[in-house]
């Protein structure tokens, strides 16, 4: 805890804890005060979008929120948060005081939302926690906010929806990531760090492209798998009534995330296709050569050692929390790499 891991970052010992017991983690950092008084523009209240709002409200950050369906808005209203369905007019209140805005709304929804964004709050300062980075930033560059975007992405969620599932601490511990393109400006990449910071979460920094590549292997393609194996259980007539009889944990943790609405697992399996397409492939192969163990030696052990090697080795992984330093050239890159080589921000200065 406190290695450098970039030569553009000061080391420092934080105290963080994450929801999940298999990373190391020290305790659990409280914030005093925010990370920063800008206001947020949350555009989408479902699980992800409504959680941001109420775990802002947590912190006392100054937030507030959009939302197409007025069920949800007037729910939003009733729990004490400041909620709209008049998009105009909340774009324009973003944009009046350099507000951030944060979109979290659907992928088939994407171009409608930032085309109103570009139409009604050119000022303010946009991220997103769409689960996939590159197709978000090619449609925010199609809008030209390139300028006031820096990509975002919590990794935290459950298999329900909407906004009777948003939970203020829905993202305690989790990673939140937030993107370092080259082209990404200083004073964006800050403000989105600080909402994800202010929600309770730690930051990772990483471009769009290896995000995106990387969770087609430990997201997307969990998906993919998942429906698989809840599929496989009935295709044998004959047991399928008895398999189910018999499902226990193995099977329940597995196929957990197939309980996600199919629309939602579409939408982020679809616009990561290349590298869910890799991911995909190395799985089948993975599924392919352990096939071929069995039949022919009738043992499975060079997956099962593997995976079990594999597993042990993501259990044991540490991060570390460093500061970054937000000035000089190559400042995108040097936080790439601390990302890749395992930091994680649990401050800013």
């Amino acid at each position: 805890m406190g290695e450098t891991v970039s030569v553009n970052a000061r080391p420092r010992h934080v105290s963080y804890g994450f929801r999940t017991s298999l990373w190391n983690a020290v305790g659990v950092s409280v914030q005093r005060a925010p990370h920063s008084d800008v206001p947020v523009c949350v555009l989408g209240l479902g699980l992800i979008g409504g959680s941001i709002l109420r775990a802002l409200g947590r912190a006392g950050r100054p937030a507030y929120g959009w939302n197409r369906s007025a069920a949800a808005v007037d729910d939003a209203d009733a729990a004490g948060f400041d909620a709209s369905s008049d998009l105009v007019a909340t774009l324009r209140r973003a944009d009046r005081d350099g507000h951030v805005i944060v979109v979290a709304v659907p992928v088939p929804a994407l171009d409608g939302v930032l085309a109103a964004v570009a139409e009604h709050a050119p000022n303010a300062w946009l991220t997103d926690a769409v689960s996939v980075k590159g197709a978000v930033a090619r449609r925010v560059a199609a809008t030209g906010l390139t300028g006031r975007y820096a990509g975002g992405h919590p990794m935290a969620g459950t298999a329900f929806s909407g906004w009777e599932a948003t939970d203020a601490t829905l993202f305690d511990g989790a990673t939140w990531v937030v993107t370092a393109d080259d082209e990404t400006p200083v004073e964006a990449w800050r403000l989105a760090a600080t909402v994800g910071l202010d929600c309770g979460a730690v930051i990772v920094p990483a471009g769009s492209v290896e995000h995106d590549a990387a969770v087609a292997r430990i997201s997307h393609s969990v998906h993919v798998v998942a429906e698989a194996v809840a599929i496989t259980a009935e295709l044998d007539p004959a047991a399928k009534q008895l398999a189910l009889s018999l499902a226990a944990s193995s099977f329940r943790d597995v196929t957990r995330v197939a309980g996600t609405a199919p629309s939602l697992v579409n939408a982020m399996c679809e616009a990561n296709a290349e590298a869910l397409l890799d991911a995909l492939d190395d799985t089948i192969a993975e599924l392919i050569a352990a096939r071929a163990e069995l039949a022919e030696k009738g043992t499975v052990g060079e997956i099962t050692e593997r995976g079990y090697a594999a597993r042990r080795r993501y259990e044991n992984a540490r991060r570390t929390p460093f500061v970054p330093v937000l000035d000089g050239a190559g400042w995108q890159r040097a936080l790439r790499e601390a990302g890749h080589a395992g930091g994680v921000i649990t401050t800013l200065d």
